[in-house]
C-alpha cells in the first residue's frame, strides 16, 4: 500500500468519524476548480470567431478548446466539494455556528466585494470599448439597460449567491428530514441509493440524467457553452440550479459515506478515460469555435446533452478521484495555494480584464499574451494575498481564524499550520 493510499484512507476514516480532519485531497480540489477560472476567463479574448468579449484579440483553436473543456467540470466540481465541506462543517459547529460561519465566509464577502469588483469590471468593459472602437464612437453609443431584478449582474461572483440558496436549502430540507426521520430509516435509504452511483463503474449517468433533461428542455440552450451561468438576475436560472444543485446535494450526500471516497481513488483512471472519450465526441460534433445559436428540439440535442451530462460527471469523479491518488499528503505550497484561492477567485476577473485590454494593444500573438495575462493575473492576485490579506481581517473573513492566530504567532507557527 503506498503512503498516498494510506493518507486517503486515514483521510476518509477521519471525516467519517470526528468530522474535524482537513482532507487536503479534496481541499486542493476545490482550490484547483476556482483557481482554473483564471485560465478560463483568460481565454474569452482569444476565442475565435464570434466576438463575446470586451476585446477580440489573436484568435486560437486551442484556447477555444482550454475554455470548453473546462467549463464542462470546473463548476460542478466546486458545487460537489462545497456540498461536501457544507456538512462537515455542519456537524461540527452545529446548526447556529455553521449559519454564523457561512454569513460570515460567504454572506458578508458577496456583500462587501461585490460592488468593489463590479465597478472595476464595468471600469474595464469602458476601457475595452473604447481601446476597440475609439474614444468619438465609444462616447456616441447609447447608455446601458436599467438594471433590474431580471439583469442584475452577479458578475463572477454568482457562485456565492448561488451557495447561499443551497445553503438555506440544505438547511431546511434536513430540519424537515430530521423531523419525520427520527430513527434514520429514510437516510439510511437515501444512503442506499447514492452508494451504487460511486461503486457501479456506469453509475455516474444516474447523476448525468437529471442535467441531461435540464439541458435538453431548455429551450434556448446555447450547446457550445454547457450548463448556462446564473450569473445573470436575482432569480438564477433552473437549468443551472438542477445541474449545480444537484451537485451540491450529492457532494453533501457523499459526506455521509466518506468511504465511497476510496472507490472514486481507485478508479480515477478509468473515469478520467471516460471523460476523455465523451469530450473528444463532443469536440467532433460542435468544434471549438462559440455557437451563439440554441439548437434545434430534436434528437441530436438530446443525444449532445446526455454526452455533456455524462462528461460533467466522469470528469467530476475522475479529478476528485485522482486528487485522492495523488494530493492526499500535507503539503505546505499546495495548502498556502489552497488558502489563497478563494480571494484570488474574487479578484481575478477584473485583473484578467484589464491585463486583456492592455495586451490587445502589442503587436504579438497569442502564444506570447496569454501565457503573460495568466502570469501576471496570479502575480497580482498572489501577492495582493500575502501582503494585505493573508494576515488581516479580510484574512479571517475569507480563511478562518487559524491562519490569523498563526500568523500572529510567527513564522514557525505559520510553516507548522501550513503543515497541518
Amino acid at each position: 500500500m503506498t503512503d498516498s493510499v494510506a493518507q486517503g484512507r486515514s483521510e476518509a476514516r477521519a471525516a467519517a468519524h470526528s468530522g474535524g480532519e482537513r482532507l487536503h485531497a479534496l481541499d486542493a480540489a476545490r482550490a484547483g476548480a476556482l483557481l482554473l477560472g483564471v485560465f478560463f476567463h483568460a481565454a474569452l479574448s482569444f476565442l475565435p470567431d464570434p466576438q463575446i468579449w470586451i476585446v477580440r484579440d489573436d484568435q486560437s483553436a486551442a484556447l477555444g478548446g482550454l475554455f470548453y473543456v473546462s467549463h464542462i467540470f470546473r463548476m460542478t466540481l466546486f458545487f460537489v466539494l462545497a456540498g461536501f465541506f457544507a456538512r462537515m462543517a455542519l456537524h461540527k459547529r452545529g446548526v447556529a455556528g455553521f449559519i454564523g460561519d457561512r454569513a460570515k465566509r460567504i454572506v458578508l464577502p458577496l456583500a462587501i466585494f461585490w460592488p468593489l469588483v463590479f465597478a472595476a469590471i464595468i471600469a474595464c468593459f469602458v476601457w475595452g470599448f473604447v481601446a476597440t472602437v475609439g474614444p468619438e464612437a465609444a462616447a456616441a453609443a447609447p447608455p446601458p439597460p436599467p438594471m433590474t431584478a431580471k439583469t442584475f449582474p452577479l458578475t463572477h461572483l454568482w457562485f456565492l449567491y448561488v451557495l447561499i440558496i443551497f445553503y438555506a436549502g440544505a438547511l431546511a430540507l434536513r430540519g424537515a428530514v430530521v423531523a419525520v426521520d427520527r430513527k434514520g430509516r429514510l437516510r439510511g435509504v437515501v444512503d442506499g441509493f447514492v452508494s451504487p452511483i460511486i461503486e457501479q463503474p456506469f453509475g455516474f449517468m444516474a447523476l448525468a440524467a437529471p442535467a441531461a433533461a435540464a439541458l435538453y428542455l431548455k429551450p434556448d440552450w446555447l450547446l457550445w457553452f454547457g450548463v448556462p451561468t446564473p450569473d445573470i438576475g436575482v432569480l438564477p436560472n433552473m437549468t443551472a440550479m438542477i445541474a449545480y444543485g444537484g451537485a451540491f446535494g450529492f457532494g453533501w450526500l457523499l459526506q455521509r459515506q466518506p468511504r465511497l471516497l476510496e472507490i472514486l481513488r481507485k478508479r480515477w483512471a478509468l473515469n478520467l478515460a471516460f471523460a476523455v472519450a465523451l469530450t473528444a465526441g463532443l469536440i467532433a460534433y460542435i468544434g471549438v469555435a462559440p455557437i451563439v445559436t440554441p439548437s434545434a428540439q430534436d434528437w441530436k440535442k438530446a443525444a449532445y446533452g446526455a454526452a455533456y451530462a455524462s462528461a460533467i460527471w466522469t470528469w467530476t469523479f475522475g479529478l476528485i478521484g485522482a486528487s485522492m491518488q495523488f494530493l492526499s499528503s500535507p503539503n505546505p505550497a499546495i495548502r498556502y495555494t489552497a488558502d489563497a484561492s478563494y480571494w484570488i477567485y474574487i479578484v481575478h476577473l477584473p485583473l484578467i480584464m484589464a491585463f486583456q485590454v492592455i495586451a490587445f494593444g502589442v503587436d504579438a500573438p497569442w502564444t506570447v499574451k496569454y501565457p503573460a495575462i495568466v502570469f501576471a493575473a496570479f502575480a497580482a492576485a498572489f501577492v495582493s494575498y500575502h501582503l494585505f490579506v493573508r494576515y488581516s481581517f479580510i484574512g479571517r473573513m475569507l480563511g478562518g481564524k487559524k491562519r490569523l492566530a498563526a500568523a500572529r504567532g510567527g513564522k514557525q507557527n505559520v510553516a507548522a499550520a501550513a503543515a497541518e
